[in-house]
């Protein structure tokens, strides 16, 4: 305990002391650890609610970000789709007229038609159009079969012959092949 009174310090400076007892010291100090260690916490939850708030939002931001390239991409797709259904019958009517005119003897219709013909598979093509492969068994998944009929030698199950060809974009299917299938 320190008496009251004046005292000189070290260096010649003198220092008024009061009556102090060290256990009004030691609370003081203990009560004051108390309220910084409480700040501490309280600063420590509100950084780990700051901390999820972040992370969350970056979550639905980075979702956000996906979702809208999905609809991009459908969108374009969706777009693609669209003109290739409507160029498909100019398609076949001009392969139509390929075989009508090869019957007929026309040359010059015939090659202007396949000029034709050529620049707008080259058109469907560059846009993702390919063709189904009809050759081999039949795919009801690519395959729409119009007719079974026996085949002579085929086997059966097989497809004997296209009516209507079928495409798609990527793996959406446009249009399923129109098939004849073995019996």
């Amino acid at each position: 305990m320190t008496r009251p009174g004046k005292q000189t310090l070290e260096d010649g400076e003198v220092i008024e002391t009061e009556d102090i007892k060290p256990s009004d010291t030691s609370d003081t100090v203990s009560q004051g650890v108390s309220d910084l260690e409480s700040i501490l916490t309280d600063a420590e939850t509100k950084r780990d609610e700051y901390l999820a708030d972040l992370q969350r939002v970056a979550a639905e931001f980075e979702n956000y970000r996906k979702r809208a390239a999905r609809d991009q991409e459908r969108l374009v797709a969706h777009a693609n789709e669209r003109l290739v259904r409507e160029l498909l019958p100019v398609l076949d009517d001009l392969e139509r007229a390929l075989q009508a005119a090869e019957r007929h003897e026309e040359a010059t219709l015939v090659d202007g038609v396949k000029l034709v013909e050529q620049s707008l598979r080259k058109a469907l093509v560059k846009e993702g159009l390919t063709e189904i492969e009809t050759a081999g068994p039949f795919d009801p998944h690519v395959h729409e079969a119009m007719l079974a009929q026996p085949g002579d030698g085929a086997e059966s199950g097989s497809v004997l012959e296209v009516v209507q060809r079928g495409y798609r974009i990527g793996d959406k299917i446009v249009r399923p092949a129109r098939v004849i299938v073995a019996e």
